[in-house]
């Protein structure tokens, strides 16, 4: 920011966190229209970050509206920009150059990287064909590899043409690396945040009448393996076959959640749950 003033830049600088403030504000506002708690917003030059209360047990179909509010945000922006250039009301150059600006950070946004909106509409696409365990793994990795393809990319203009760095893409590709390499090491703790929802939200889903999806496991299996088997958007029925048991057992989601929370060893097998 400092740099900017000193080169006569700062207006352009100032422009872009006023967008990105605009884009941010669309998906608190979709959040809140939700019922959400927004913990806080961090605006970064690229965009920003809406952290949420519910992380971990809001649906997907939510969690991609929300995503996607922010980019409409900069649509209507850069199509109001364009228009009023184009009627003469604003300086051509300007009007293009805000235009531009929110196509840029749009288009950035809408880039399968967690937690970038595209990355979460990535997640939420995820989530319905995958449990909720191999979605957090799957989004770390891909995360992982286009921040990795973004860092390397910024050093082609220099390999191929004798030309300088990207640092932008430098400092933003490793910015958002770090982010992911931690979300990566913290699946564990995001899927404990998820069963606890889980625990919270079973009496409610009951009590609505959901419809279930069976899965079939073995007595053997541990607690926690189980648990992992269990997608976001689906309410789940175990069939449980041990065949050192009383044979086949039926319990809800709910036994297996309080089970991985209890205190008590989490890979502990299914067939403990029935004494």
């Amino acid at each position: 920011m400092l740099a900017s003033a000193m080169t006569g830049y700062f207006a352009e600088l100032l422009t872009l966190f006023i967008i990105v403030l605009v884009h941010e504000l669309g998906h608190v506002f979709a959040a809140r229209s939700f019922g959400w708690t927004i913990r806080e917003v961090k605006l970064l030059p690229f965009g920003g970050v809406a952290e949420v209360e519910e992380a971990g047990g809001i649906s997907a179909k939510e969690d991609a509206l929300v995503a996607i509010a922010g980019p409409l945000q900069n649509v209507w922006m850069g199509l109001l920009a364009w228009g009023l250039g184009a009627w003469g009301v604003w300086d051509a150059a300007w009007s293009d150059y805000i235009a531009q600006a929110n196509l840029m950070i749009a288009l950035f946004n809408l880039l399968p990287i967690y937690p970038l909106d595209g990355g979460k509409l990535m997640q939420a696409l995820l989530s319905y064909f995958l449990n909720y365990y191999k979605m957090l793994q799957l989004t770390a990795r891909i995360s992982l590899l286009f921040s990795a393809l973004m860092i390397i990319g910024a050093f082609l203009p220099m390999l191929l043409d004798g030309k300088g760095i990207q640092i932008n893409l430098v400092i933003v590709g490793t910015f958002l690396f770090m982010s992911n390499w931690t979300y990566h090491r913290n699946i564990p703790f995001l899927f404990y945040r998820f069963l606890t929802y889980r625990e919270r939200a079973s009496e409610e889903e009951l009590g609505l009448g959901k419809s279930v999806s069976p899965l079939i496991v073995n007595g053997k299996q541990s607690l926690l393996s189980v648990a992992k088997l269990f997608n976001r958007e689906r309410y789940h029925l175990v069939y449980v076959i041990d065949s050192l048991g009383a044979g086949l057992q039926v319990i809800p989601e709910k036994r297996i959640v309080e089970g991985c929370l209890s205190g008590l060893n989490p890979n502990r097998a299914v067939r403990e749950l029935f004494g």
